[in-house]
């Protein structure tokens, strides 16, 4: 069963790292099994619609995942599958999560050279010291849900004030206060959740968390109901999910590759939910042999449906994008209920220079 972990696995991780760690950071980059160092392949400057070189020669960039391969990733795994990456003079490399992979420690120790984040963890990041910067956000809506029983008569979120409800403990410092600030949930409603659906198919009164492409159709095979399912971005959680990271200084020093890769993976996106994403799933179920071609497909339907990468600002701005309202809305949310803190410079996340140039730019 697929875990619904993606945010609070990197919020978790991100609260571990200081400023003083950073010289660790290599070491424990390439110390890990998971990914090899991409030093020897260190990006250059090159034009946004060309090679890297007159010789054709390509330039080497890896992207780290937030988790196991799947359809939630599939955007990225179609611009290589199709070609895309290659038409901008990009060798991409997909290095993938898990839940042992520290993703902000990669990329600070150039292990990695954009990592799949979460707009939560790119503010905490800067509350700590640690220069990265979101440059793109593939996902308008974070998957997070909460399910419950269908005889339960849960309706919407208000309806789940009382209920008990399974939840990680990862998720006091990203969606748990949302609930507590505008639907009135208390902390005696929790109960530890370590990612089993045992627990909540014993108890027909409880809610669990969980990812909308993943455990609707674990609960339906697993309990052999349709469960109801409550999508946190639909009742004003909105972080930014599924983004692009990479470190400050790549920004600043080459943004023209920072640039293609951003445009290349959106046009990926858009072939994969919109086109023919098998290409991409097939180099997907490669790297995670586990993943079905029902849960693929579940996770493209329900993306699709719930307007995850496409909706709100996507629509007409195009995949990836973000605005400064959107970003401040979401502070000052999380700041009310003290999970960030006042002084935090959060413009200093982001980046609106790669992103926003209208869906013709990336579908024609």
């Amino acid at each position: 069963m697929a875990k619904s972990r993606h945010a609070s696995n990197q919020l978790s991780e991100i609260t571990n790292i200081n400023r003083r760690k950073f010289i660790q950071y290599g070491a424990i980059a390439l110390g890990t099994g998971v990914v090899t160092a991409c030093a020897a392949n260190s990006p250059s400057s090159t034009s946004s619609s060309e090679p890297a070189s007159p010789s054709g020669e390509l330039t080497k960039v890896s992207y780290g995942t937030n988790w196991f391969a799947q359809a939630e990733h599939g955007g990225f795994y179609q611009a290589i599958a199709t070609g895309i990456y290659k038409d901008y003079g990009l060798d991409v490399t997909i290095k993938m999560g898990g839940p042992q992979v520290n993703g902000t420690q990669l990329l600070m120790g150039g292990a990695i050279d954009f990592f799949m984040g979460y707009g939560s963890d790119a503010i905490k990041a800067i509350e700590e010291g640690i220069p990265k910067v979101t440059v793109a956000s593939i996902f308008q809506k974070d998957p997070q849900i909460l399910i419950a029983h269908p005889e339960a008569g849960i309706k919407d979120l208000k309806d789940v004030k009382g209920k008990p409800i399974f939840i990680s403990s990862a998720s006091n410092v990203t969606f748990w206060p949302f609930l507590k600030a505008k639907y009135g949930f208390t902390d005696d409603q929790k109960r530890p959740y370590n990612f089993n659906p045992a627990p909540f198919l014993a108890d027909k009164t409880s809610v669990q968390q969980g990812y909308l492409s993943s455990e609707p159709l674990a609960i339906k095979k697993e309990g052999g109901f349709d469960p109801t399912v409550l999508l946190l971005a639909d009742y004003g959680y909105s972080p930014y999910s599924t983004t692009i990271e990479c470190k400050r200084e790549l920004v600043e020093s080459n943004p023209d590759l920072v640039q293609r890769f951003v445009d290349a993976s959106i046009k990926g996106w858009y072939s994969y939910l919109q086109g023919d994403p098998q290409p991409g799933n097939a180099l997907i179920k490669k790297d995670n042999p586990e993943m079905t071609d029902d849960q693929l497909a579940y996770g493209i339907a329900k993306m699709n449906e719930y307007g995850i990468a496409i909706s709100g600002d996507a629509e007409s701005k195009g995949i990836g994008a973000m605005t400064d309202e959107r970003w401040k809305s979401f502070f000052d949310t999380m700041l009310a209920e003290g999970v960030f803190k006042a002084a935090t410079d959060y413009k200093q996340a982001y980046t609106l220079q790669f992103i926003n140039k209208g869906v013709a730019a990336y579908t024609s």
